[in-house]
């Protein structure tokens, strides 16, 4: 079950976790009845049960007989996300004081398809005023679905340009805020080789990116009005 799954992700036991979707779905019961319902051996239910009653995810509601009711799931959802922002604003101020911001002038060379395409959704994702990419449509169209709402997002083919990628490559160009910048060569199906690119801060590098997507946009718009 998926949100078992999820549930233990955020730190709940398995047992707990089964125990907390089976109060969901039978609402009040008594502990043997959970027990089944979750497939949990009999003797560590009451134990399971009294930890979801500390974490604030479940309540007695009867003694006699005793049964227990689950608490609200976005409540603990809201404690769990306030949590979890909490430990990343502390992980930030800790690498922070580890290790300083990149250089600008820095560029960091990229291997694997995985690991480009993966920094790619990364970058999209953080973007908060705009985003340039041109290369392939169909990872354009996922960078695209994945674009924050409100970001200025300007796309384009790179066709009838000068090819930035050598014969059996394709290149996929990115660039966000106008503060990182990402190049990157796929290898055609059927090529040698492994992708790679390069990832930067640097504002040149950028603002090249840039201009090259409005470049390759005019002229798509001029070729398609003549």
């Amino acid at each position: 079950m998926s949100a078992v799954i999820h549930l233990q992700a955020l730190g709940l036991t398995e047992y707990e976790a089964r125990a907390y979707t089976a109060l969901l779905a039978l609402g009040r019961a008594v502990p043997a009845r959970v027990a089944r319902q979750a497939g949990i051996p009999r003797p560590k239910i009451y134990e399971t049960l009294e930890r979801l009653e500390g974490r604030g995810l479940a309540a007695k509601v009867g003694q006699n007989p005793l049964e227990y009711a689950p608490l609200s799931a976005r409540e603990y959802l809201a404690r769990a996300r306030r949590s979890f922002d909490d430990r990343l604003g502390a992980l930030d101020r800790d690498l922070s004081r580890l290790a300083p911001d990149p250089a600008p002038e820095a560029v960091y060379h990229l291997h694997g398809e995985a690991a480009i395409r993966s920094l790619c959704e990364d970058l999209t994702l953080n973007a908060r005023r705009s985003l340039y990419m041109a290369g392939e449509a169909s990872f354009a169209d996922r960078l695209e679905r994945l674009t924050p709402r409100g970001v200025e997002l300007r796309r384009t083919p790179l066709t009838d340009l000068p090819s930035v990628a050598a014969h059996g490559q394709r290149a996929f160009l990115l660039a966000r805020d106008g503060e990182a910048a990402l190049i990157a060569h796929f290898i055609d199906e059927g090529g040698t080789g492994e992708a790679h690119g390069v990832h930067t801060h640097n504002p040149v590098i950028i603002h090249l990116i840039e201009g090259y997507v409005q470049l390759a946009a005019q002229t798509t718009a001029t070729r398609t009005t003549d």
